[in-house]
């Protein structure tokens, strides 16, 4: 079984570019396709000397961490993860750490064609790639932005939003459901810990212990220059690696919402500066 494990790994580090992982190549020759050794190494962050090991068959007891680093550094979906855990012997952890701040080239391409306002989120919120419209509508859908940190510390999230209380409620249920028992989550915990000292309300939420995967309803929004806009938001999960999620807001057809977003998609609409 450790040979096959060995075979699993080198397959797949030659199926992965460096450009897909963010490894600047410069002008060297490289002699094998895909990712080096070394780089896979760097990527799940163990010694080269012990990936060589593993992709040799020379251990045979990788750890569920080192297994779930390499399911990251090789941007395994989830059910290329769980057969490499079966092929070490192990059994597959409730979820398996993937790269969450990678945005496929596709995907992000996919983004940019949507008309109507698209972000990608990773697990914790974080705002990796927004289109233009989405960035023009709310301040909390710019790349850069965690949706969790502008919900409950932007004072204009709740200016903006008629129904913030349920939309601040269900944000947390949502990443509850999306993190699930996974509590030695470091990056987590830390995000957790800031919105809990800047944010009672987070506090209070938060210790309801609420788990609801969001899929979609009704959102208000009152912008700036564009006055009420209804919405119906739709949150797609990436099947790919990343645990990432598409967040789409569309309009009922032939409402003033729809017009106004037109506009905003055909440059139309008057700029808005978010101070």
């Amino acid at each position: 079984m450790d040979k096959a494990l060995g075979q699993f790994l080198r397959a797949r580090r030659e199926l992965v570019t460096p450009q897909e992982v963010g490894l600047a190549v410069g002008g060297s020759v490289r002699r094998v396709p895909g990712l080096r050794r070394e780089e896979v190494a760097m990527l799940a962050e163990i010694s080269t000397e012990y990936y060589v090991r593993l992709e040799r068959g020379r251990d045979r007891t990788p750890s569920p961490a080192v297994l779930g680093a390499l399911a990251a550094a090789l941007l395994l979906d989830a059910e290329s993860a769980e057969h490499l855990m079966s092929l070490a012997g192990r059994k597959p952890p409730r979820t398996v750490k993937r790269p969450g701040d990678h945005v496929p080239h596709s995907l992000d391409l996919f983004l940019r064609t949507i008309t109507v306002p698209a972000v990608i989120l990773n697990e914790y919120g974080d705002v990796l790639a927004a289109n233009a419209v989405a960035q023009a509508l709310i301040p909390g859908m710019i790349p850069g932005t965690n949706r969790l940190r502008w919900e409950f510390t932007d004072p204009r999230a709740q200016q903006m939003n008629p129904l913030w209380e349920q939309t601040a409620a269900a944000a947390i249920a949502h990443l509850r459901a999306r993190v699930g028992r996974d509590t030695d989550d470091e990056r987590l915990h830390r995000l957790i810990g800031e919105l809990s000292v800047k944010s009672e309300k987070f506090r209070t939420l938060w210790a309801r212990h609420d788990v609801h995967a969001a899929t979609g309803g009704e959102v208000r929004i009152v912008h700036p220059t564009a006055g009420p806009l209804t919405l119906l938001a739709e949150k797609f999960r990436y099947a790919g690696a990343g645990g990432l999620e598409l967040l789409a807001l569309h309009p009922e057809p032939g409402t003033p919402t729809a017009r106004a977003l037109a506009e905003f998609a055909a440059g139309e609409g008057s700029p808005v500066r978010f101070e």
